[in-house]
C-alpha cells in the first residue's frame, strides 16, 4: 500500500501549509529539495561560493518561498516548482551581485592557473542566460512550466503531463516541443 503522504498533491500540501500544518511544510520541502538541488548544481560560480555554497542557497531559497506561500496561487501541479526555480534563480543573482560588490581578498600571482571562464566567456554566457530568461517570459504559463520541468529539472513527459494537467505524456511532449520552437524563435529575435 502506498503511504498517504506520497499521494498528496503539491496544491494540497500548499493548502495545508497555509493553514499552519508544519508537517505539510516539511513534506513539501522534502518533495521539492532534490529537484532544486539538481537544478542548482553548477549554477553558482566558484567565485561566489566563498561564504555560501549552492546547497545552502537552495535551502535558503526554499525557506524564503515557503515563508511567502500565502502570496502564491497554484494554477497547476508544476507551478510551485517553477515558482521555486524563479526564487532560487533570484537568490543566485543576488549572491553574484554581492560577490561583485565584495571581491575576495586573495592575492593574484602568475603562478596560479585559472580554469574559470574568461570575462568574455562569462559575459557571453550571461548574455545567453538573459536571452533565455527573456524568451521564456514570452511563453504562455503552461509552456513556461513545461520547458522548465523538462529542460531544467529533467522531468519525464509523463511527469510533465501530470504537472501541467495534460491528458497524456505525448500531449506533454508536444507542448514542450512547440514551446521550445517558440523559445528558440524568441531567443533568436533578441540577438
Amino acid at each position: 500500500m502506498i503511504p498517504a503522504a506520497t499521494l498528496e498533491t503539491t496544491a494540497r500540501l500548499l493548502e495545508l501549509v497555509r493553514s499552519g500544518d508544519d508537517g505539510a511544510r516539511e513534506r513539501l520541502a522534502v518533495r521539492c529539495l532534490p529537484a532544486l538541488r539538481r537544478w542548482a548544481h553548477g549554477r553558482l560560480p566558484a567565485r561566489a561560493r566563498g561564504m555560501i555554497d549552492t546547497d545552502d542557497l537552495v535551502q535558503v531559497s526554499l525557506l524564503r518561498a515557503l515563508n511567502q506561500v500565502e502570496s502564491f496561487v497554484p494554477r497547476r501541479e508544476g507551478a510551485f516548482l517553477a515558482y521555486l526555480r524563479r526564487t532560487l534563480l533570484n537568490s543566485i543573482r543576488d549572491e553574484l551581485r554581492r560577490t561583485v560588490r565584495r571581491p575576495g581578498g586573495e592575492e593574484l600571482t602568475d603562478a596560479i592557473a585559472d580554469d574559470a571562464p574568461s570575462l568574455v566567456e562569462e559575459a557571453i554566457g550571461h548574455e545567453l542566460v538573459e536571452r533565455y530568461e527573456a524568451a521564456l517570459a514570452t511563453l504562455e504559463e503552461t509552456q513556461q512550466e513545461a520547458v522548465i520541468l523538462r529542460v531544467e529539472f529533467g522531468y519525464t513527459y509523463q511527469e510533465i503531463a501530470d504537472a501541467i494537467c495534460a491528458p497524456t505524456a505525448n500531449a506533454a511532449r508536444m507542448t514542450v516541443s512547440r514551446a521550445l520552437v517558440r523559445l528558440a524563435e524568441a531567443m533568436d529575435g533578441r540577438r
